[in-house]
């Protein structure tokens, strides 16, 4: 169903899956032709981050190249903390899942030879990024699984309704509870009984006032799961994309990695580079450690800016398309003229713990995609790594899934009891305010009081805001992450604490939480325990 006031189901299919980007539109389609139900806060692929990625899918598929050789440039960008026998895992298995995207219709670029035509990015020691149009990849994966998806009699879609709680029954998921994610939609809340329900729900981009992300990008699924009980891991480590259009647009438009992996090179107001006196590989350095140096530009007055004239030029247009659609939306020609740049959330690292197969903490719970934190990425995500893991880990849970629960069923959807009131954002004030204390305190660089400010402004929030659970979601996933990054006493990856500049050799790994040991590491004493969800 493609309108959240259309006739509703009467049954649902006992295997829901939260989230219509590439890792939940790819384990739906894995699962076939055993049937799911798959939940949607907008139209199949128009919410989510994954048709946005411009890079790319990184993959060992050239000659030369190898799984473990992919692995070794994943564990040396991920600070330390990599989960290796996954990171190989995820290699190894690349091949198989471009061959699946490849059957679905996606016509990654070409060269004259019929070989693919791999472009390399950041901290890749090799060219083995698969592109389409150059930087319209996202979209066209997302575009052909769309086509996938709608053409499958067994998947069922209920686009135009949100996921915000799960009913867990001894201590094993038994639903999940949806509402109209349209403000002023008068469809019903509505209850889906499920005996597994896997979380696709993408990121926590749209929690910050910067971001690349879509607005649905609010760490929806890290809150649910935490709701429900659900180990959470690596909350800290949040990427700021360092080359966002700094052009007053939300979300901002993003300069895509391979502009730099093609020369452009990053220049500050003065026309000075800036990047050699930082890392050794310049323009080419770990993500984490280039939008610290264009944060510095921007701190200090001096603006940054990436400078594609010599580079790329006149060909621009054609080579990267999407971006230069941007350009022209704010009257910029990067033929003639430096883009402005500035680090934005652009990926989450952590998420909701899961081992190989994308199960949780929770019994009947699988994460895939961006909401789970399954080790691949560490503490630095190496650029493109994450559309190879949402479909990796996709296949697996749907194997996973078929395996446990072999047999299909169906019971009724149920309405359920209103929850507060629809709508993604329903108090856009107090959205705002939570946005710009997490770019202003739990951005870039973070420092001990900062965070405790931002703790004690995301309490005064959730007191003053929404009582939708949509709202109260983006509060419990807002506060994890300050708490995760208050609790990591060190400089590692993404994570950078100006108080704590260095790594610490005794903190490298991987740090759990709960929502329980949040809430009790947030609340100073005497202050009341915070609004707790349904589970």
């Amino acid at each position: 169903m493609s309108d959240a006031s259309a006739d509703q189901p009467t049954v649902c299919d006992d295997v829901v899956i939260v989230g219509g980007g590439l890792a939940g539109l790819f384990c739906a389609l894995k699962l076939a032709p055993r049937p799911v139900t798959l939940v949607t806060a907008s139209p199949i692929g128009e919410g989510s981050a994954s048709a946005w990625a411009q890079g790319g899918i990184a993959a060992a598929v050239a000659e030369g190249d190898s799984p473990e050789a992919h692995a070794a440039d994943t564990i040396a960008a991920g600070g330390g903390i990599v989960d290796e026998d996954i990171a190989l895992m995820i290699a190894a298995e690349g091949r198989a899942r471009i061959r699946d995207l490849l059957a679905f219709g996606v016509p990654f670029d070409r060269d004259l030879e019929g070989e693919f035509a791999l472009s390399r990015e950041a901290a890749h020691s090799r060219r083995r990024i698969l592109r389409v149009s150059g930087d319209l990849a996202g979209r066209a994966i997302m575009a052909a699984l769309d086509a996938a998806v709608r053409a499958e009699p067994s998947i069922r879609l209920i686009e135009g309704y949100s996921v915000e709680a799960l009913r867990i029954e001894d201590g094993h998921v038994a639903g999940a509870f949806a509402q109209p994610s349209r403000a002023g939609d008068e469809a019903p809340d509505i209850f889906l009984p499920a005996r597994a329900v896997v979380l696709a729900s993408g990121g926590v981009g749209a929690l910050y006032g910067l971001t690349t992300n879509p607005p649905q990008a609010r760490g929806q699924g890290v809150a649910v799961a935490a709701n429900a009980g659900a180990t959470l891991a690596d909350l800290e480590f949040v990427q700021f994309h360092p080359t966002a259009l700094a052009v007053g647009l939300d979300p901002a438009p993003l300069a895509t990695e391979a502009l730099r992996g093609e020369g452009a090179t990053l220049i500050n107001g003065q026309g000075q580079r800036f990047m050699a006196a930082v890392h050794r590989d310049g323009d080419l350095a770990p993500r984490d450690i280039v939008a610290r140096a264009v944060f510095q530009e921007v701190q200090a007055g001096r603006g940054a800016f990436l400078d594609c004239r010599e580079a790329i030029g006149e060909a621009f247009a054609d080579r990267f398309p999407k971006v230069y659609a941007s350009c022209q939306r704010v009257g910029i020609d990067p033929a003639r003229a430096p883009l402005p740049v500035a680090p934005a959330a652009h990926y989450h690292m952590g998420g909701v713990l899961t081992d190989a197969n994308g199960r949780t903490s929770v019994d009947g719970l699988w994460a895939c995609g961006e909401v789970a934190a399954t080790g691949a990425h560490g503490a630095n995500r190496l650029a493109s790594n994450s559309l190879l893991e949402a479909v990796v880990f996709a296949a697996r849970v749907a194997g996973d899934i078929r395996q446990l629960f072999p047999a299909a069923a169906t019971a009724p959807v149920r309405p359920a009891e209103d929850s507060g009131g629809p709508g993604l954002f329903p108090d856009d004030g107090a959205v705002a305010r939570l946005r710009a204390t997490m770019s202003d305190r739990v951005g870039v660089v973070r420092e001990a009081g900062g965070l405790r400010a931002a703790l004690a402004e995301l309490a005064a929030i959730e007191r003053s805001g929404s009582p939708s659970p949509a709202f109260r979601n983006m509060v419990t996933t807002a506060r994890l992450i300050a708490v995760a990054a208050l609790r990591r006493q060190e400089s590692r990856g993404a994570h950078y604490r100006s108080d704590f500049p260095d790594a610490d050799a005794q903190a490298a790994r991987r740090y759990f939480l709960t929502r329980r040991q949040a809430d009790a590491l947030a609340r100073p004493a005497g202050e009341p325990a915070p609004i707790r969800m349904m589970a």
